[in-house]
């Protein structure tokens, strides 16, 4: 089912949770709505869910005007961080809940509960309780009775937010799997930019109840609109177009704020004559990547990511002098500013 909001707003006495916002999900489509918190990407999902009211704009489902119509009208499926099973009943009876409670023959209940089961790969254990399960496996059957019921939207607000690193990114995973099997238009609500840009076919970014940028995870990372989406994408270094790391580079606009990312910061221990010195403050190891924090000759800091091969090759340790320059920087009046070969 297609999704499409023309002009929506909500407020909440005297806040503007959702401000003018217009949106089109295609049938199928696996998007993501990513922002910090108080951003109304939740609000925008109890919206679309019925859960909410828009004081202005329209709501189109599968093309229909849906803007009145109630929960139960729309067959939207909704999954919330705190998995909301029921805990005195079995694995397989939470599943079949929503089957239950519409009076399906329970011949057909069973069906289905041991397909799902079988999809969410919990083969087996439909007779454990939700506290004999793991984070991970409670969240997998609260998307399972949800799809039970067989939604045409599905709706998860903040769904890894209870669970830990691994777990988290096994269950990204897990439900970009899920979502090529069942095809079922889906919206997932995240603060994370590593969720929105594992599972999603595109990136819908929020901030103060408006969209700021609507794109692919590769298009959203690459060609950020504003200075919001950039910062928020990734950690950058902000730096003043005077800055000494750029004295070397021809620039088309003075005075401007120059946005460099950590991975665009060139590092050698060699000497040329486009590269400026700097002192390494600390290294720090995360997985794969070193992360270098560097201080300029002008007193600023900024932080640079390498490669682990690269690191070896170098070798960098506090205090040593190295020579910098920036590969790329950014500003925002359109046009890239600095380029380095």
């Amino acid at each position: 089912m297609g999704i499409a909001l023309e002009n929506i707003s909500k407020r909440f006495d005297n806040y503007q949770a959702i401000d003018r916002v217009n949106l089109e999900i295609g049938q199928g489509a696996l998007i993501a709505l990513l922002g910090p918190s108080g951003a109304g990407k939740s609000t925008l999902l109890r919206l679309i869910s019925g859960l909410e009211s828009p004081d202005e704009g329209r709501l189109w489902l599968a093309g229909q005007d849906a803007t009145r119509q109630n929960v139960r009208e729309r067959n939207i499926g909704f999954v919330f961080q705190n998995y909301a099973l029921f805990k005195h009943l079995t694995i397989a009876q939470n599943i079949g809940f929503g089957l239950e409670i519409r009076s399906i023959p329970a011949s057909k209940v069973h069906k289905k509960v041991t397909e799902l089961l079988d999809l969410i790969q919990l083969s087996g254990l439909g007779d454990r309780y939700p506290a004999q399960l793991s984070g991970g496996q409670r969240q997998r059957v609260a998307l399972a009775r949800v799809l039970a019921i067989e939604p045409k939207i599905l709706l998860l607000d903040e769904p890894f937010g209870a669970v830990d690193a691994q777990v988290r990114k096994d269950l990204r995973a897990w439900l970009r799997q899920l979502h090529e099997r069942s095809h079922v238009t889906t919206i997932l609500v995240t603060h994370d930019r590593s969720d929105a840009m594992a599972v999603a076919d595109k990136i819908v970014i929020m901030n103060k109840g408006r969209i700021e940028q609507v794109g692919t995870p590769a298009e959203v990372y690459n060609h950020p609109v504003n200075t919001f989406v950039m910062s928020f994408i990734e950690p950058v270094n902000i730096l003043p177009s005077n800055s000494n790391i750029f004295q070397n580079h021809q620039l088309e606009t003075a005075n401007l704020q120059m946005f460099l990312c950590p991975q665009d910061v060139a590092i050698d221990t060699g000497s040329s004559t486009t590269a400026v010195t700097a002192k390494v403050n600390r290294v720090t190891h995360i997985g794969s990547e070193i992360q270098a924090e560097l201080a300029l000759a002008d007193g600023r800091v900024i932080t640079a990511h390498l490669t682990r091969e690269h690191f070896d090759e170098l070798q960098l340790a506090p205090h040593q002098q190295v020579f910098v320059k920036p590969k790329e920087a950014k500003s925002f009046d359109g046009t890239i500013q600095s380029k380095s070969s």
